[in-house]
């Protein structure tokens, strides 16, 4: 806490500087970290002040006998423990970029229609999700299934800690239930990936994109999209030639703007394979084997022949699954951020 304090005192110095705003973006850059560590230091300095009170309240019921007293202290407490489980809930987002905006991209698994389905049921529930975090939530990519559902979607989702609750959601999705694209009505199983990267701004130094290292080439969007989409060259394609990275994006109309997001999408691709490249290096010097997540069944949704949502990571189920597909998943999320810390210390 001494060191955010004395990195909190340099940031308000230099905020105050006559040439701090010189260089817009850096001095953003500043102004959001400054930020970010006032809303760590607050919270952990009100609770010192109330349990310096509190200690000075319990003194007085007991030197008095007062049972008004001891009421009053028993309400600062339970008005503590509620801040405190506040607290305690924030420092599950440690990792670098757990504070940062969020880029999800949904892929259908095979089955055609049905996956197409489900991979835009999942959009639907990202995006409910999001509105109840008041997170404001853009669409950087949509490509349209031929009959139903979605090929392809790719969100940002801007909010502080969005990245660090969306990384829970990271792997494969089942669903269970009557097709209702089946005549028969038989229960079918079908399956829809989301992945999960930081929102990399353009100048952060870790993640530096150079020309001679992208190739661009555009095309004409294909799908949806009126007949300007399809008639000029606005889709744009990036293939990173050092790792071998691709990025398309066609949503847009106009080239510059799919350009613009697709280079967003590349510096969060890259950002994560830079991550899992130091995980993999750690797990490395530790000796562990671990199982690559990406591919793995994460979650079933189950809508026949009972209802339930299970999580196959920390076993936690859950009946109303309605719920769950509008939006109500911070019970799934919290729990399995709360199980990775435990299993990270």
């Amino acid at each position: 806490m001494d060191g955010k304090k004395e990195k909190l005192k340099k940031l308000e110095a230099e905020a105050n500087h006559p040439d701090f705003w010189t260089d817009q973006k850096q001095a953003q850059n500043k102004i959001k970290a400054l930020n970010e560590l006032r809303s760590e230091i607050e919270p952990l300095e009100e609770l010192a002040q109330k349990l310096a009170e509190l200690e000075v309240l319990i003194e007085l019921a007991t030197e008095e006998n007062d049972e008004q007293l001891w009421q009053e202290a028993k309400t600062v407490v339970e008005e503590m423990q509620a801040n405190l489980k506040t607290v305690e809930f924030n420092l599950l987002f440690r990792e670098k970029y757990d504070s940062y905006s969020a880029i999800i991209a949904i892929h259908p698994g095979a089955g055609g229609t049905e996956s197409q389905d489900w991979a835009s049921m999942l959009l639907r529930m990202y995006t409910r999700w999001a509105e109840r975090k008041n997170y404001q939530v853009e669409v950087l990519d949509l490509l349209p299934g031929d009959e139903a559902g979605i090929k392809s979607a790719t969100l940002l989702i801007k909010g502080k800690n969005a990245y660090g609750f969306l990384k829970a959601e990271r792997g494969v999705h089942r669903l269970v239930r009557i097709s209702p694209f089946d005549a028969a009505r038989r229960r079918h199983t079908s399956f829809a990936s989301l992945d999960v990267l930081p929102e990399i701004e353009e100048g952060d130094q870790e993640i530096e994109l150079k020309a001679e290292e992208i190739k661009i080439d555009t095309y004409r969007a294909s799908g949806a999209g009126g007949q300007h989409v399809n008639t000029t060259d606005s889709a744009v394609r990036l293939t990173h030639l050092p790792t071998g990275i691709v990025v398309t994006c066609q949503n847009e109309r106009s080239q510059h703007a799919n350009r613009e997001r697709a280079f967003k999408i590349l510096r969060a691709r890259l950002a994560d394979l830079y991550q899992q490249q130091q995980a993999a290096e750690l797990d490395s010097l530790r000796g562990d084997q671990k199982e690559i997540a990406w591919g793995s069944q994460i979650r079933s949704y189950i809508f026949q022949p009972y209802t339930l949502v299970k999580d196959h990571r920390t076993g936690v189920e859950i009946g109303n699954i309605n719920a769950v597909m509008d939006g109500e998943l911070d019970e799934l999320m919290e729990t399995y951020l709360r199980q990775a810390a435990g299993k990270s210390t």
